[in-house]
């Protein structure tokens, strides 16, 4: 089947700036009226404010990818690694733990290189007991022709119908290199559009 990452320009993406204009302003008004809110809280409640505000984005973060991690054990992950009041929380499990060091990396160190040496500390944080469910999956490095190709598929078991195949684990290398090169450069676009097309990019390969 023929993709978008076969498509003669991949990954040269193009996009209607006039279209997302009105988007984005409608975005950047919203931000600016939660930047003024949290600079009007006294300094003792701010810790307060981004320790809720940053469990509220883990599990609402694993939520989109079918995960159901307990608010009372992020919270208290979150807040213990940022060093704030954990009494009456939860110790996390392993796997919390995992997911809550991977995004505060992400978040708060955004300005760090991506490498794929921190990509691969995220994915082996991310499944800590190197199994997905009952399957014993590779962590902390690129997938391999050894486990087949990378699909999304739907319908019952022997009837499948593949919406999309990844490019083959030979172009991984090349592809990632396209990819952290990209990233790291000096943006020219709005972060909202360059978190975008990161995201797409990344899915795809």
């Amino acid at each position: 089947m023929r993709c978008i990452h076969d498509h003669p320009d991949w990954p040269n993406f193009l996009w209607n700036a006039e279209a997302l204009s009105t988007s984005l302003a409608a975005m950047r008004f919203r931000q600016g009226q939660l930047l003024g809110r949290m600079s009007a809280l006294a300094p003792e409640l701010r810790p307060q404010a981004s320790l809720t505000t940053l469990t509220s984005d883990v599990v609402q973060s694993s939520a989109i990818e079918g995960g159901s991690l307990p608010p009372d054990e992020v919270r208290s992950s979150i807040a213990r690694q940022l060093g704030l009041e954990t009494a009456g929380l939860p110790q996390p499990r392993r796997e919390v733990e995992g997911v809550v060091e991977m995004m505060l990396d992400a978040t708060q160190r955004h300005t760090k290189p991506l490498t794929r040496q921190r990509l691969f500390g995220w994915h082996a944080a991310l499944f800590p007991t190197g199994h997905s469910g009952m399957h014993r999956i590779t962590t902390g490095a690129w997938r391999t022709a050894k486990s087949g190709p990378m699909r999304v598929v739907s319908g019952p078991v022997g009837r499948e119908r593949v919406h999309f195949e990844a490019p083959d684990a030979a172009r991984i290398e090349t592809e990632m290199a396209a990819f952290l090169e990209w990233f790291n450069s000096a943006p020219t676009i709005d972060p909202v559009l360059i978190a975008g097309t990161a995201h797409l990019w990344f899915v795809t390969i």
